[in-house]
């Protein structure tokens, strides 16, 4: 059929109501949002948002509602999409963006694509990656890995991508989304190392809309997270601890989910499998530890200082 481009729909979408087919490749995806509440009657107020891409850019695309317990799962990174029948909205303004891997990529920022339930039905189509033809000119899924040793050097709010082998994961806890708020966050801590310095990763990992994983982390599995942010404690404090923390585009992946993922090509990904290799896996049981209170930052270690 006949196909229309990002960079094409950013320049004409005042002037037409319907839009041709757009073929684009996800290169983001976001935490699902519940945004329910008690006094408006909907059915199923879910949202989630992706950065999809073509050969002319990239841009934002929104799943509202009941298609989102729909599609939400099947459309993973890298997932090739054929959308029809969507809608084109002015972007909302104070949405977080993730850190594309290819910082030369043109960003439509002022629109985003809507897909519907309704008003009007959006057709949605998976295409096979075998079945995904080089001539589309969709780009690939690229990652920002850093190890373990060039973590202290980057800075705060620095956007990366982790591989580790966990060596310790710490219980769920909850913190209150806001003060005297019935909403809480659940995150977990956990230490993952790479091999390339004696400190582990400390990662700070809130609950995405991926439960079947993030009740899963064990000491002694490979674990990926994705879109981590950098907290550098900026305070004069010598002892200064970074760690890394989820963002609402972040996922994360467990042994047993690797498989056929677009960041197993990734060099540093290739480099740490290699590491593994020449660990041997009784010593490193030794050195894991699971559950108990994990108090971080760390208080200083006499009242004084506090």
């Amino acid at each position: 059929s006949k196909l229309t481009n990002l960079g094409h729909l950013e320049m004409m979408w005042r002037s037409r109501v319907r839009f041709h087919p757009l073929l684009v490749r996800i290169l983001h995806k976001s935490r699902l949002r519940y945004y329910g509440k008690p006094e408006k009657k909907m059915d199923m107020p879910y949202q989630a948002y992706f950065e999809v891409a073509d050969g002319s850019g990239m841009m934002s695309m929104v799943l509202w509602n009941s298609l989102c317990p729909e599609w939400y799962h099947s459309m993973k990174v890298g997932t090739v999409l054929l959308l029809d029948k969507y809608t084109i909205k002015t972007s909302y303004p104070f949405k977080t963006h993730p850190t594309p891997g290819d910082s030369q990529m043109k960003r439509f920022a002022t629109i985003e694509i809507s897909l519907n339930v309704r008003d009007p039905p959006t057709e949605i189509s998976i295409i096979p990656e075998e079945m995904v033809k080089p001539e589309w000119g969709l780009p690939e899924v690229k990652y920002r890995f850093i190890t373990r040793s060039e973590l202290d050097d980057l800075p705060n709010n620095h956007s990366c991508d982790v591989i580790g082998l966990v060596t310790f994961v710490g219980r769920a806890e909850r913190a209150r989304k806001r003060e005297h708020s019935e909403d809480f966050w659940l995150y977990r801590w956990a230490h993952a190392i790479d091999g390339t310095s004696d400190q582990p990763f400390i990662l700070e990992l809130f609950a995405t809309s991926q439960p079947d994983v993030f009740e899963h982390i064990h000491p002694m599995t490979y674990l990926v997270c994705t879109q981590m942010r950098v907290i550098q404690d900026l305070t004069e404090n010598p002892s200064r601890t970074v760690y890394l923390t989820t963002s609402n585009e972040s996922q994360i992946f467990i042994t047993g989910w690797h498989k056929g993922q677009p960041y197993t090509k990734d060099a540093k990904v290739k480099n740490f499998i290699q590491w593994t290799k020449s660990q041997s896996e009784a010593d490193q049981i030794k050195k894991t530890v699971i559950g108990g209170y994990y108090p971080f930052p760390r208080p200083p270690d006499s009242f004084l200082k506090y």
